[in-house]
């Protein structure tokens, strides 16, 4: 929690009552349903928390953005991005319906407005999304296949619309057909050890239809 508030030092007061909130849920709903491993827990902030917020580094989602957050698991990165960013519309998604259900029971105790979470597939989403954020759920051609129709063509950020995929290692090969592809090593901005092969990988897609 310390890491948080040092190196997002302009957070309310809401929202640190919020993000301290979140050690004392998860570990009440991860005892009720596993949905982070248990060496994980104990690493909330580091490994889960402070892992999401390596895409604010990258960029700051301004108010009336939608971003959905595929494959969410217990809800990372969506919910610690959505109480960063309490004007910004987040829709998270799962297959697996318990871990939707944790997200919404989290999002709730949070009071989180901007968060909805559903158990849906990608490629049955018909709304389209500034941004579409996700933690490793599978290779980025994978990926990009499932939600490469769901970008908004209007522009409300430098950044372009596309994806913000939270991966690690070497993804030389893994990227070699996205020449448009930026990696952003976490590293760069957090000092501790599991950052130190982490990134955020940015790939711009264009509006489709």
């Amino acid at each position: 929690m310390e890491a948080i508030l040092s190196q997002f030092p302009n957070l309310t007061e809401i929202q640190i009552l919020q993000f301290r909130k979140l050690q004392e849920l998860y570990e009440d709903w991860n005892a009720k349903i596993n949905v982070i491993s248990r060496k994980d827990i104990d690493e909330l902030y580091t490994r889960h928390v402070l892992h999401s917020l390596g895409i604010a580094k990258i960029i700051e989602f301004r108010p009336g953005s939608k971003i959905m957050d595929v494959g969410t698991g217990g809800g990372f990165p969506g919910i610690p991005l959505a109480i960063l960013h309490p004007e910004v519309d987040f829709y998270l998604i799962d297959v697996i319906a318990k871990k939707i259900k944790v997200v919404n029971e989290v999002a709730s105790a949070l009071g989180l407005k901007n968060v909805k979470a559903e158990q849906k597939r990608a490629e049955l989403v018909k709304q389209e999304f500034d941004f579409i954020v996700s933690r490793a759920v599978t290779n980025m051609p994978d990926f990009v296949n499932w939600v490469e129709d769901k970008l908004s063509k209007k522009q409300h950020h430098e950044l372009a619309n596309g994806i913000l995929y939270l991966k690690g290692g070497d993804l030389t090969e893994e990227l070699a057909a996205f020449p448009k592809a930026t990696e952003y090593n976490l590293s760069d901005f957090f000092t501790e050890e599991f950052f130190e092969t982490k990134k955020v990988v940015h790939l711009p897609l264009k509006y489709k239809k």
